[in-house]
């Protein structure tokens, strides 16, 4: 049996269902990775598709760099259908490129806004299809409740990923007047305390002091996690980007969200008077023009294809750029021999 069928069978069931098992795409759970390269001085790296144009040229980076890589459907409840053709599509890239290094794949963060039964009923259902959809990760995003309430929603909604044996990632709720750190102790024993298994404990770029993050803050999160079995990752990376990527490696963020570049690539790939549309409609609903492509790409004229060749070359330089700064580089086959080698462990 090849290193590859080995690591294949390795993958979630709830992906296998959705890909077939015939496919040979080794899309993986992020938990298998991080076990992989436990020792390795790296951070996962996980990308936001904005358009699908970007696909190839992402993935053709980590073929290049030899690089594990991670991507992210920031809306997979924005239709029934969006977590669906994301999979399909992010599924279709890497059979037509023959992609043979690991991929896991992230939905979320979702935000969790209140924590009555009818909003938690509703968020769960979407969790189920988000699995359904063959999602390894779920990122729950905690912030707009305190720390108490985001543990009993918590309990509501793991069950989708945790049945699975799938992974889960939280951010942080609300800070209490201990701060930061005090919130995410009080979260983590509390799902401790009802035995839900948390993957990655998410801090924002902007939590940790934007440009110049707090360091300090950022390894005692850290430690903070490991206490509990989890691991940090650090999201919506930004104005530290790509500068400050190598710090949060240094630092023990074992998974980096870097939205960077991506999103204004993204939007800069349609004509300006669609930009200028979508610009109009992210600003009426506050969120990044960036990000709001993601959600209405399948409303948008299609790429032209002198676009699409732009975004595809462009994504790929942001992303070999990215795998560099968190030391990404290699972990593709050595992450495949590890998992071949160990699959019972």
């Amino acid at each position: 049996m090849s290193v590859l069928d080995k690591v294949l069978s390795l993958r979630p069931g709830n992906t296998v269902a959705r890909v077939g098992p015939g496919s040979r795409v080794p899309l993986l759970n992020p938990r298998e990775l991080l076990r992989a390269l436990e020792r390795t001085p790296a951070a996962l790296p996980c990308l936001p598709v904005q358009a699908r144009g970007a696909l190839p040229g992402l993935l053709r980076a980590a073929r290049s760099e030899d690089a594990v890589l991670g991507l992210a459907c920031a809306h997979p409840t924005a239709d029934r259908g969006a977590a669906e053709r994301f999979v399909a599509a992010v599924h279709e890239a890497a059979v037509e490129a023959e992609h043979a290094r690991p991929v896991f794949l992230q939905a979320g963060p979702v935000r969790v806004a209140k924590a009555d039964e009818a909003s938690l009923g509703a968020l769960r259902e979407g969790l189920y299809r988000m699995v359904d959809a063959g999602f390894a990760l779920v990122s729950l995003d905690l912030s707009r409740l305190d720390s108490y309430a985001a543990v009993e929603a918590l309990q509501a909604l793991a069950g989708p990923v945790t049945e699975r044996e799938l992974s889960l990632e939280v951010s942080a709720p609300a800070p209490s007047q201990g701060g930061l750190l005090d919130a995410y102790r009080t979260l983590l024993e509390g799902l401790s305390q009802w035995k839900v298994p948390v993957c990655f404990v998410r801090v924002s770029e902007q939590d940790l002091g934007g440009a110049e993050p707090d360091v300090g803050t950022l390894r005692s999160l850290v430690d903070l996690a490991r206490d509990y079995g989890a691991a940090v990752s650090v999201g919506d990376v930004r104005e530290g980007f790509p500068r400050m990527l190598p710090t949060y490696v240094a630092a023990g963020a074992r998974k980096v969200d870097c939205v960077g570049p991506f999103e204004r690539l993204a939007l800069g790939a349609w004509s300006p008077d669609i930009r200028a549309g979508v610009e109009e409609k992210a600003a009426a609903a506050g969120m990044p023009a960036g990000e709001l492509v993601s959600v209405l790409e399948d409303s948008l004229p299609p790429l032209a294809p002198g676009a699409r060749e732009r975004l595809e070359a462009l994504s790929f330089a942001e992303a070999t750029e990215v795998f560099a700064a968190l030391g990404a580089g290699g972990t593709g086959h050595a992450a495949m021999r590890f998992l071949a080698e160990n699959r019972g462990e």
